[in-house]
């Protein structure tokens, strides 16, 4: 029975020693990593860590789709991070950084489909729903593009962005009363800006 204990006692600390030593590699290959990302080596800080790569490791796929999004490699990106994204199911950032490769890739039925996802797990997410008025904006969809940006502006009134936006949505919609006042309100926040004069002068 004690020579059980024992060998259980020493395989317990060979088991330790191993695993602290795959820690520490993976821990050393974060810091060169971010090293090389600082110098603007993203290929090669990727290469760093996929030296310790592990498939079930949403910390290294993250930070993988980060690097190689920057190196360019738009496809590894967001494979990487999509195995975040399934690992950790209800994570925003692993989502966030998703949309960033398939942006780049002008893959943006899927973008809009990822921020909607977001939505589903965080309705107030300002960021998602922020952005996701820009694209509808910028489609001229000016009756979509309001239901996003109001939900940001009834979180954040006083928001420089989100209330120009709106102004500029709602006079293109012919709502110009209503555009006035957020433009109005712009310029309270930011006196000289340019897009809200402008905007105001349209609506008077």
């Amino acid at each position: 029975m004690k020579t059980k204990i024992k060998l259980t006692i020493i395989l317990l600390f060979v088991f330790s020693q191993i695993f602290g030593q795959a820690d520490s590699k993976i821990i050393e290959a974060f810091k060169t990593s971010y090293a090389l990302e600082k110098s603007g080596s993203f290929k090669k800080a990727a290469d760093e860590l996929k030296k310790v790569y592990s498939d079930d490791s949403y910390e290294i796929n993250l930070r993988l789709g980060w690097l190689e999004y920057n190196a360019g490699l738009f496809g590894e990106s967001a494979a990487h991070y999509q195995k975040a994204v399934t690992l950790k199911p209800y994570s925003e950032e692993a989502k966030f950084g998703l949309i960033y490769p398939k942006a780049a890739q002008g893959k943006w039925t899927e973008v809009i489909n990822i921020y909607k996802k977001i939505l589903e797990i965080n309705p107030a997410s300002t960021t998602a729903n922020y952005r996701l008025g820009l694209i509808y904006y910028g489609r001229k969809d000016y009756t979509t593009a309001e239901k996003y940006f109001t939900k940001v502006v009834n979180l954040y009134p006083f928001d420089y962005n989100a209330n120009l936006m709106l102004a500029w949505t709602d006079y293109f919609l012919g709502k110009k009363n209503k555009a006035k006042l957020l433009f109005l309100k712009v310029l309270m926040n930011t006196p000289s800006d340019k897009s809200a004069t402008e905007g105001l002068k349209l609506v008077k």
